[in-house]
């Protein structure tokens, strides 16, 4: 148990001294306000190690759920193997700014079983490009254009429902980036999506592991990725050649679906093959 030997606080800074150690933190440190919470209860030892970041990103990530990831002097492993990604240096951001970063550990924890080195490399900074949310269990989401009766623009045998499961053959699904009208689930960002199919098409959302993904081709402005699996997880809306379109009704319109800001968050397109 360490000891509290003195304190000041100005309106801008914490100075402790602890066990004889002076410690000083400024208003703008991301853990400031938990220091000052650490100081209210007592819990000098939690006080004396958010003054240390690399101790107080390590302790925050060790108290998490976070797969097969762990950091070892301010550096993330996965199976005791060092990290160095975009991605990783993201989560630290995360961890710094009091950003909930779990939802990224389990990302990077699944993205590393990808046997795709290049999926490794090179999917994150599609997503956040592109806008495409990571859920908290680490799938992410995107965008696919499907018939109106929900089956696949290419072949009309995959059928899309909500709830439904689609997976191939890792082997199965097209790995040349270069190739951009391949084999494989095909899934994307909105402004891709939304303008496949024209008004014979209607747009879903789907839930991708990312441990699935195997290529994001190079055509369309990199909009869209293909995948060996995916769930259908809402269907969002039907898309119309015009606004003014006569066989529109009020049945064909959700409101929920456009207010709901989570789903507003999602981004791209597919074609099955």
């Amino acid at each position: 148990m360490k000891t509290l030997n003195a304190l000041i606080k100005t309106d801008t800074s914490i100075t402790a001294v602890i066990d004889g150690v002076p410690r000083t933190m400024t208003s703008d440190n991301s853990f400031y306000e938990e220091a000052l919470e650490a100081i209210v209860n007592r819990d000098i030892d939690n006080l004396d190690s958010l003054f240390d970041l690399s101790e107080t990103i390590s302790k925050k990530f060790e108290d998490q759920e976070v797969g097969n990831l762990a950091i070892i002097d301010s550096v993330i492993y996965y199976k005791g193997t060092p990290v160095d990604n975009y991605i990783a240096e993201r989560i630290f951001e995360f961890v710094e700014g009091g950003l909930p970063f779990k939802p990224l550990c389990r990302f990077l924890d699944k993205l590393m079983s990808n046997p795709s080195r290049r999926a490794i490399l090179e999917l994150y900074t599609f997503l956040e490009n592109k806008n495409m949310p990571i859920c908290e269990d680490g799938d992410f989401l995107a965008y696919k254009s499907v018939r109106l009766d929900y089956t696949d623009h290419y072949t009309g045998n995959f059928h899309n429902e909500v709830g439904q499961v689609l997976e191939m053959p890792r082997n199965g699904v097209c790995d040349d980036a270069t190739n951009g009208c391949s084999e494989g689930f095909h899934a994307g960002s909105y402004e891709y999506a939304k303008s496949f199919g024209g008004s014979t098409s209607r747009l879903i959302i789907v839930k991708i592991n990312p441990e699935d993904v195997v290529s994001v081709p190079k055509d369309c402005s990199c909009q869209k990725l293909r995948t060996a699996r995916y769930e259908v997880v809402k269907d969002f809306e039907v898309v119309y050649r015009s606004p003014l379109d006569t066989e529109f009704s009020s049945d064909d319109y959700d409101e929920d679906d456009y207010d709901d800001g989570y789903w507003e968050y999602q981004d791209e397109e597919g074609d099955d093959e």
